[in-house]
């Protein structure tokens, strides 16, 4: 490599690096914010690894992508509920949904979690294989190999739950035969509101990130651990709104930091372009949870609005004082709104069928 290259690609780290303050600027414009200090930290003593105990495994995806698993329960569960987590997040997101929900549902419901490609301990995919599509199709391979009999709930959040809509899209029999409910937190259809992620991958600034990740993307990926002072406003706005416990903040930015920057790159694109409306009408009279943060930056809660209008049996919770992250800032939320959507399939919290479900 010349020394001219070395500089090139020297100035196109830099270029990433000026987007994200540029980002995080465009955020702070926006106006939401996290309150720090807290007054209190609740989770100082969490054991936020918790899933690592879990029976691990891998479904080999259909163009050959390594996707790790968790799984909590067995076989003779009456219920699989399936979790599809967010994009720069892990399976670990839903922690708190694994330590309190395994407890209140008992051994009547088993727990699938996984990493979405380019994720967590999943392996890397290739920048045509980023699509919501795709990740669709690694949805239903996900709930073929880890949960192939029975009945299964699909609860997505944000690029999850866009991954849950590419699946009903793709695969309208599974969905008529095997998934009998389907949760969808912090996501939605179509292309975000012009207030939401849209207008941040359309910035100046984020072309000459991707830009920046085409070119030197080892370079990107340092300039990214030794700059916390551009991530963490990011991280923040995005993820919390209000006070939040320091400890939940930090395994959180922990959690983004580790998504490598090329994933970030290859899936920008895809969020932006993505449409799952054909899915709309397969979800039909489906038991539907839609759940939503008010402070959301990331997918406004006029998403959630929208698809609730589309799903007429669908339950809309507004979590007043979440950002994008209510089901870790506020789980008592979410855990009440699943278990009220496990209800009406006759799963109660406390193990007994539920009346009237």
């Amino acid at each position: 490599m010349t020394r001219r290259t070395v500089i090139r690609r020297g100035g196109m780290a830099t270029a990433g690096l000026l987007a994200g303050l540029a980002i995080a600027h465009t955020l702070r414009q926006i106006g939401a914010r996290v309150m720090w200090p807290a007054e209190r930290d609740e989770y100082r003593d969490e054991n936020f690894a918790l899933i690592d105990s879990d029976e691990p495994g891998v479904v080999i995806a259909d163009d050959g992508v390594p996707l790790a698993t968790r799984t909590v329960g067995d076989d003779s569960a009456e219920f699989t509920v399936v979790f599809v987590h967010g994009f720069c997040n892990s399976m670990e997101s839903f922690h708190f949904q694994r330590r309190d929900l395994a407890r209140q549902w008992g051994a009547r419901v088993r727990m699938v979690f996984f990493d979405l490609r380019g994720h967590g301990r999943s392996g890397a995919p290739s920048t045509d294989s980023c699509t919501v599509a795709q990740l669709g199709r690694d949805l239903a391979g996900v709930i073929r190999e880890c949960a192939p009999t029975g009945p299964v709930v699909l609860v997505g959040h944000s690029l999850g739950g866009m991954a849950v809509l590419a699946a009903a899209a793709q695969f309208p029999e599974l969905f008529a035969t095997r998934v009998r409910a389907v949760a969808l937190l912090s996501t939605a259809a179509a292309e975000v509101t012009a207030t939401g992620i849209s207008q941040l991958v359309r910035h100046p600034a984020v072309e000459g990130f991707r830009l920046a990740v085409r070119t030197a993307p080892v370079l990107v990926q340092f300039s990214r651990s030794a700059s916390k002072h551009v991530v963490t406003p990011l991280l923040h706005v995005s993820s919390f709104h209000g006070p939040v416990s320091p400890t939940l903040s930090r395994f959180t930015t922990m959690m983004i930091d580790r998504t490598p920057v090329g994933t970030i790159e290859k899936f920008l694109k895809a969020i932006e372009l993505h449409d799952e409306s054909a899915a709309l009408p397969v979800l039909g009279e489906m038991p539907v949870l839609i759940l939503g943060g008010a402070h959301d930056m990331v997918i406004p809660f006029a998403n959630s609005r929208e698809l609730a209008a589309a799903l007429p049996s669908s339950e809309l919770v507004r979590v007043r004082e979440a950002a994008h992250m209510p089901h870790l800032q506020f789980p008592e939320v979410s855990l009440t709104a699943l278990d009220r959507l496990l209800a009406r399939l006759g799963i109660s919290a406390r193990g007994e069928e539920a009346v009237g479900g």
